[in-house]
């Protein structure tokens, strides 16, 4: 029987056992390491893993995503730094290496931890608010750019802006970018612009360099300059793994002058397209409104004429001929009615007339001396002068004997 120091390992135990004996040991877990960065690889995954190498030995580092997020910027191969972390067991692979949560240039400690203590300071102010951060102009008009006249940033700018966009008039607020004056001068230059000049974007750009030579953008006095700015500003400091508390406050962060100087402005071909966008649009925009305003010009110009006296007074002309018409033909239909109505009344008056009756034989007799029509035997007496009339005229006659007048009993 095997006894306890007899005891079998696997590969897996053991490691998860020195793990523990590492994890154990308080001085492991917080601890600065220094040395030179080798063999730097950053994946897909964002976690940075690299070797801390003395010369004479070599020590694995790695750097979790959330944590190399932080970091002032990226370090590089050859760099002398310092690293803080804890050692474990990387337990899949029997490796122990530095867990590391923070790394700073050799020297550079101070700094860091000035960098940091300030960061926490404005970020609580709320200076690094995003919600502060403000649009940019689409055709900027006028830029200011705040650097060093003679340094390769303003050149690097300047090239952009005469292929990009060369309208756009450039307004160049000079100072110097390092050194113990640079802070001072850096506010001032952007408070100059904001006074004088009426700047549509500002441009706050140098080129790369150390953290010490890199400083003037983490100063608070420079910090405060580009939040209290009244146009946005873009930064464009150093290089694009630098990390500046002057990007934090600014509207845009660009990874290099060139960069900020093309966030800044509009490709003149671009600017081209919208033109033609526009006036293609335009035109058919004129071409709609034209054709509605020639339809309706067609509608009022109708209008006018149904509603205009000329036409009411040939509508009334021509309606009062209709009615002269149909009155015309209702009185000759109506004489003509009356005509014929006339015609049949004289006839009927023709055929019971006493001419009729006198031409079947029948005469009228009057007395010759006052016409009186004789109706009775008794308005006549013997001798008395008659006028008797016939169909075809009358002639006189004398009444000889007149009987009497006798009643049927």
């Amino acid at each position: 029987m095997l006894g306890l120091q007899d005891r079998i390992w696997t590969p897996g135990e053991l490691n998860r056992h020195v793990r523990q004996l590492l994890e154990g040991d308080y001085r492991l877990q917080d601890l600065w390491v220094a040395g030179e960065i080798a063999n730097l690889s950053q994946p897909a995954s964002g976690h940075l893993y690299f070797s801390l190498t003395d010369g004479s030995a070599n020590l694995r580092c790695v750097i979790w995503r959330s944590e190399a997020e932080g970091l002032p910027r990226l370090p590089r191969d050859g760099e002398a730094v310092e690293v803080h972390g804890h050692l474990s067991v990387y337990e899949a692979g029997g490796q122990y290496q530095l867990y590391a949560d923070r790394i700073r240039l050799a020297g550079e400690g101070e700094l860091f931890q000035e960098f940091m203590r300030l960061k926490q300071k404005l970020e609580g102010e709320g200076l690094f608010d995003p919600q502060r951060k403000r649009p940019l102009p689409r055709w900027p008009k006028r830029l200011g750019v705040v650097t060093s006249p003679t340094g390769a940033a303003l050149r690097d700018v300047l090239n952009v802006l005469s292929r990009r966009y060369p309208l756009v008039e450039v307004v160049l607020s000079p100072t110097p970018v390092q050194g113990e004056v640079a802070p001072a001068a850096i506010a001032q230059a952007l408070a100059a612009l904001d006074q004088h000049s009426a700047c549509d974007v500002v441009l706050l750009v140098r080129g790369g360099g150390s953290m010490e030579d890199l400083w003037a953008f983490n100063t608070e006095q420079v910090v405060r300059a580009v939040a209290a700015s009244r146009a946005p500003v873009i930064s464009g400091i150093g290089h694009e793994t630098d990390v500046i508390l002057a990007d934090f406050a600014a509207d845009r962060r660009a990874p290099t002058p060139s960069a900020a100087a093309e966030l800044a402005t509009p490709d003149r071909q671009d600017l081209a397209v919208e033109i033609g966008r526009l006036t293609r649009g335009l035109r058919r925009a004129w071409q709609g409104r034209r054709q509605a305003l020639r339809q309706g010009l067609g509608e009022a110009r109708a209008a006018l004429a149904t509603l205009a006296p000329q036409a009411r007074l040939a509508g009334a002309r021509q309606r009062l001929d209709e009615l002269a018409g149909r009155t015309a033909l209702s009185l000759s239909h109506s004489l003509s009615l009356r005509r014929a109505e006339v015609e049949a009344m004289a006839q009927t008056l023709h055929a019971i007339g006493p001419l009729q009756v006198l031409g079947r034989g029948y005469a009228l007799v009057r007395l010759s001396a006052d016409q009186a029509l004789v109706r009775s035997v008794g308005q006549v007496s013997p001798g008395a002068g008659l006028q008797v009339q016939v169909s075809d005229g009358s002639f006189s006659a004398q009444a000889t004997a007149v009987p009497t007048e006798t009643s049927e009993g």
